[in-house]
């Protein structure tokens, strides 16, 4: 990661863009307690991106400069064609709507729609067939159990000419920092409007380590327990 350099000059950084707070239904990580386990992890920018709200990314964006990082704030929306990061902006767009047309209504408010976890229909990720008009793809997400479907979403960014982002999908705080983008900035100042210009102009890389098996099976047997618990 390189720091900044001559005035005008551009500057690589490692955000994380894809991270849940407690405001997720699914979620257990407080503002806080998120920001120290980033700046732990050497991160200079984390994107909260909760279920179809930016409350809790709000907090963090608010508090975020107390641990020397810059907060971006972002949800994750439940789209007809699967989940989409939208990243930058001020409200979370509708959920239900076609996956390109919530794609456009966030670049038109100057945000980023990134699609996490495609393909991996267990968890709302995005067939091939729905992903159109976005403006990258999440070629690693470290919250899974193998690796296919992360190798299938990097041949898919690459042949289709996406860029390619990293999130480690935390929903606790110990799965912080197993995945990020690394983000070239068009100048040394590292903010938000910076952040999102690198997205918006695809200098973007994935950089990861994998979460543990044992991280993803306790996700998975709780998101079972709180379907069946649901029903009752």
């Amino acid at each position: 990661m390189s720091g900044p350099g001559p005035e005008g000059s551009s500057r690589t950084v490692r955000v994380d863009p894809h991270l849940h707070t407690v405001a997720s239904y699914d979620a257990q990580t407080m503002p806080e307690t998120l920001l120290a386990r980033a700046r732990e992890v050497g991160l200079d920018a984390v994107v909260v991106t909760d279920h179809d709200t930016v409350e809790g990314a709000r907090i963090v964006a608010d508090l975020a400069p107390e641990y020397d990082l810059v907060g971006v704030v972002g949800c994750e929306i439940s789209t007809a064609g699967g989940h989409l990061l939208a990243i930058g902006v001020d409200d979370p767009p509708d959920p239900g709507r076609p996956l390109a047309e919530t794609a456009r209504a966030v670049q038109q408010e100057g945000g980023v729609a990134v699609v996490p976890h495609p393909f991996q229909r267990s968890r709302h990720g995005a067939s091939a067939d729905a992903i159109t008009a976005v403006d990258g793809i999440e070629v690693y997400n470290a919250h899974t159990l193998t690796n296919i479907r992360n190798r299938q979403a990097e041949r898919f960014a690459s042949v289709r000419e996406y860029p390619a982002y990293g999130g480690s999908d935390a929903h606790r705080v110990a799965g912080i920092g197993h995945a990020a983008t690394a983000v070239e900035l068009p100048e040394a100042t590292l903010s938000a409007e910076t952040i999102l210009a690198g997205m918006r102009a695809g200098r973007t890389a994935a950089v990861w380590r994998r979460s543990s098996r044992w991280q993803f099976l306790t996700k998975v047997v709780e998101n079972a327990k709180r379907k069946t618990f649901s029903l009752l």
